[in-house]
């Protein structure tokens, strides 16, 4: 029997009535044609079972409308989501725009279940047994730094995939409810769901790999026993004299990427693979040296100071599209569909591109159903990143007739 892929569809309209209509429209037309694909392997498809619904802000207002209306059409689909400043979908992007994108996933009611702080999701529950899960989080929830390495640790693979809502309005979520004020949501997947994911990295380094050999909470004081302002201007070829105004200026449009002490050393050019986690310089002082980022950081850690690069960028998304398209094929599988979550300091604006990342990922991948946001953080593994995408393909065996892609 070939495999029941996704099916899935975006519109932007200023009425979400109207693009709410559009995208239902384009996704069970596509839920049709995959179905009667995969009929062609003589046996009855599979039922569709999980949504996933993607809001630009714009809808944030009219998330629980949106949610009433999709419960309505297509019942007994869970639907998990959130709130963007704009979405994705194969091959297009809406951002800063009314705007919504939908996806239908055909999985076995028992390979999933949907979590939320008032159904939290568990280690263990009963036959069910969470491989790795898909979150949405707001922001501003307290010490989400530390809830996200505890809600993976109920996970068989310790793996998260997801990001954070990004809204000017409501910061809402969804987890067949709508919720507001905070907190995670999302899908927890069992093995029986084939899952592969990647981070791709947004910036450019702009110095060699540093280990941090003094630090306070968020302060950098000495970098390879050298103090961090002094190694920072040395990194961005500013000579020792200059005057703060343009030092400051400088540091403003630096970032650092940083490699935790507990990890293994990092092994990509300058350090900076998929591990590196990136963060904001937010100021310094002169006299003593010291640069502050915008996260905590240990002694021990690798650090490297860099900057956002759009080729580099679109240039790491095609290598780990590339990836899980080797690794599609050396496993004999295809791809179901796709989620792509990428920082909200990306986009068209940050490209010059309309498209840039959706079409990076259709060249490599083809037309996979795949529905996104662009967050305000991007979650891979148990961290919180920034300035990346994480890219999460859905994958089964190859049936009778399927090439993988």
């Amino acid at each position: 029997m070939n495999p029941t892929p996704f099916a899935a569809g975006h519109a932007a309209h200023s009425e979400w009535q109207l693009a709410l209509r559009h995208a239902l429209d384009d996704m069970l037309h596509d839920a049709r044609v995959a179905t009667a694909h995969a009929a062609g392997g003589g046996e009855a498809p599979a039922e569709y079972t999980l949504g996933f619904c993607y809001l630009s802000d714009h809808f944030a207002a009219d998330a629980g409308h949106i949610l009433a209306e999709l419960q309505r059409r297509l019942p007994g689909v869970h639907w998990v989501g959130t709130v963007g400043v704009g979405v994705l979908a194969t091959g297009a992007e809406h951002f800063d725009q009314p705007a919504l994108a939908l996806m239908l996933a055909p999985l076995p009611r028992s390979a999933f279940r949907v979590f939320s702080g008032v159904q939290p999701l568990r280690a263990d529950s009963g036959e069910f047994h969470p491989q790795v899960a898909l979150v949405h989080a707001d922001g501003r929830t307290p010490d989400l730094q530390e809830l996200l390495p505890e809600l993976a640790q109920r996970t068989a693979a310790r793996y998260l995939c997801g990001g954070l809502t990004a809204s000017r309005a409501r910061s809402v979520q969804i987890a067949d409810a709508v919720f507001d004020g905070g907190g995670l949501s999302g899908v927890a997947l069992s093995s029986a769901v084939g899952v592969l994911s990647r981070v791709t990295q947004g910036c450019r380094p702009i110095g060699p790999l540093r280990r941090v050999t003094r630090a306070q909470d968020n302060y950098l004081l000495t970098l390879d026993d050298r103090t961090a302002l002094g190694c920072a201007m040395v990194d961005l070829g500013l000579p020792p004299d200059m005057a703060l105004e343009p030092v400051a200026e400088a540091l403003a449009n630096t970032l650092v990427g940083l490699h935790p002490a507990a990890d293994a050393a990092p092994g990509a050019e300058h350090g900076f693979g998929a591990d590196m986690l990136v963060r904001n310089i937010i100021g310094m002082d002169p006299g003593a040296g010291v640069v502050a980022i915008a996260d905590e950081v240990e002694q021990g850690a690798s650090l490297v100071f860099c900057r956002r690069d759009a080729a580099a960028a679109l240039a790491d998304l095609r290598h780990v599209a590339l990836e899980i398209r080797d690794a599609l094929r050396a496993g004999g599988q295809i791809a179901l569909g796709a989620i792509y979550v990428s920082c909200s300091g990306r986009g068209e604006r940050h490209f010059g591109t309309p498209a840039a990342e959706s079409g990076v990922i259709r060249d490599v991948l083809g037309d996979v159903p795949m529905v996104g946001f662009f967050a305000g953080g991007e979650i891979a593994r148990d961290r919180l990143y920034g300035y990346t995408g994480v890219l999460t393909v859905f994958t089964a065996a190859a049936g009778a007739g399927a090439v993988p892609r």
